[in-house]
This record gives structure tokens, C-alpha cells and sequence, in this order.
């Protein structure tokens, strides 16, 4: 193995523990220590690879945030299926969405440029294209109501099989529909 591949070892390593142990903690109570213990390498190394912590989460988040403007991007016949297309999202990456949730509750305050902003306008689109343009008050409640559902039922449902949480969590949502 070239140094080059066994620095790309280490780094997924290390991206794979961050993953687990956000997931299980969360991400403020999950140190560069915890992670470094994890894979069996000293804090150093790890921050040789990802300091600041920041940068672990950053990466992390990477193929949620290209999941979720593809989504947003695309085209569907009808409520019920950007339903499914979201519950599918929001279950395969259920690791991101906790590692996020500590940051959920700052997205109105979140200055321009930040990751909060970020989150607020995903949010935010995610919103409207459940709601739609000019909601009444009930549609209103619904839509957030289900934004809520998805994001507490993937983060606390963490430790079962994805399957069997897309599976019910989707005939919950389309059955609210």
C-alpha cells in the first residue's frame, strides 16, 4: 500500500467512526479524542486530517447536501411521490440529519453564510414544496407537521435497519397525505 493510499485509509477511517459516533452522540458531545479512540489513532492524527472538527462534519454532510438540491431540483407528478422521494432522503441520510439537528433550532438566527443559513434554506424549500405557494392554514400545519415527523423518527430510530424505518415511516407520511 502507497502512502498516498493509506492516508485515503485513514481519512475514511476516520470518516467512518465520526459518522457512527455523531450518530450515537451527537455532534457537540463527540470530541476529536472519541473519534481518534475509536480508530485506534491518537487525537493528533486525526486533527492532522480534519481540524477543525468542523471539517469532519463538512465532509460528512457533502453527499446529503448534493442528495437534497437534486431533490429539490427535480420534478414530480404529484405530492405523493416527492413524499416518498423525501422520506428516502431523509432515512438515508438520518446520520447527517442528527448531526444537524443541533444546528435546526438556530436557523432563524443564522447570519448569511453560515451553516445555519444553509440549513434554514433547505428547510425552507423543503417547506414550500410541501405546502405550496399559498397554503391555508391547515396545509400550513401539515407541512410542517410533517418536516417535524421526518426529521425526529429518522434521528431517534438511529439503531434500526433503514429498511424497516423507510418502509414504515413512508406509509405513515403517505397516509397523512
Amino acid at each position: 500500500m502507497t502512502t498516498l493510499e493509506h492516508g485515503h485509509d485513514t481519512r475514511e477511517r476516520i470518516l467512518d467512526a465520526a459518522r457512527l459516533l455523531f450518530a450515537e452522540r451527537g455532534y457537540a458531545a463527540t470530541s476529536l479524542a472519541d473519534i481518534a479512540s475509536a480508530v485506534g489513532l491518537t487525537k493528533t492524527a486525526v486533527a492532522y486530517h480534519f481540524h477543525p472538527k468542523d471539517r469532519l462534519a463538512t465532509e460528512l454532510a457533502a453527499p446529503a447536501v448534493e442528495d437534497i438540491v437534486a431533490l429539490l431540483q427535480s420534478d414530480f407528478d404529484d405530492d405523493r411521490a416527492f413524499v416518498e422521494a423525501l422520506v428516502t432522503f431523509a432515512v438515508r441520510h438520518r446520520a447527517v440529519i442528527r448531526l444537524i439537528m443541533e444546528d435546526i433550532s438556530c436557523a432563524d438566527d443564522a447570519p448569511p453564510g453560515s451553516p445555519g443559513e444553509a440549513i434554514r434554506v433547505f428547510r425552507d424549500e423543503i417547506y414550500l414544496r410541501l405546502a405550496g405557494p399559498d397554503p391555508d392554514p391547515a396545509h400550513r400545519v401539515w407541512a410542517w407537521a410533517m418536516l417535524g415527523s421526518l426529521q425526529y423518527a429518522v434521528v431517534k430510530t438511529i439503531d434500526l435497519p433503514e429498511e424497516d424505518v423507510r418502509r414504515t415511516l413512508l406509509a405513515t407520511a403517505l397516509a397523512s397525505l
